[in-house]
């Protein structure tokens, strides 16, 4: 088990200064935005209408293979930190946060996907609140402990690179 190291003292101890910090009625609301249902048809309908707009398959494709490549990624490194959750020690594979790479990964992505067509910035921001609420709903409720969060954070971003590149070689061709 990768459960212990010299991160998990503060990670355990910002935790129970968080947990329970905000009505659970509103945490788990927040943590929805991770969930499958939620986030995934967002990211389809960003596919659809940027194919729609570009006429280009490849960002398309380019961000759903990164969402299909979630839980390629995040299940196995669970089922090999087998880490504890904060509520539930008993129970294992809290690290990474799957529902943290859900929501960042397909928010991010539909972002950059309709980004090129918004007349504001306001898509990337957004998308970014969006994965931060998940994240902040997750570990103030006690479904995670801080540390899942930011690696999947981390996780997330190289998992989206492939589709801010691919977005920006459409964009440029498009505009060339």
């Amino acid at each position: 088990m990768l459960v212990r190291g010299p991160l998990s003292g503060p990670d355990e101890r910002l935790s129970r200064a968080l947990v329970r910090a905000v009505p659970d009625s509103v945490t788990e609301r927040l943590a929805d935005f991770g969930n499958v249902p939620v986030a995934v048809p967002v990211l389809v309908l960003a596919m659809a209408y940027a194919v729609r707009r570009s006429r280009r398959w490849v960002p398309a494709l380019t961000a759903g293979l990164s969402m299909a490549l979630v839980p390629a990624v995040i299940v196995p490194l669970k089922a090999w930190t087998a880490r504890p959750g904060p509520l539930e020690p008993w129970a294992a594979g809290y690290y990474p946060s799957g529902h943290t790479a859900t929501a960042a990964v397909a928010y991010t992505a539909a972002a950059l996907l309709v980004r090129p067509y918004a007349r504001r910035k306001w898509p990337v921001p957004l998308a970014l609140a969006l994965a931060a609420l998940t994240a902040a709903g997750l570990v103030l409720r006690g479904w995670h402990w801080p540390l899942d969060v930011l690696a999947s954070a981390c996780l997330s971003f190289l998992l989206v690179l492939p589709v801010a590149r691919a977005v920006s070689r459409s964009t440029r061709r498009s505009s060339g």
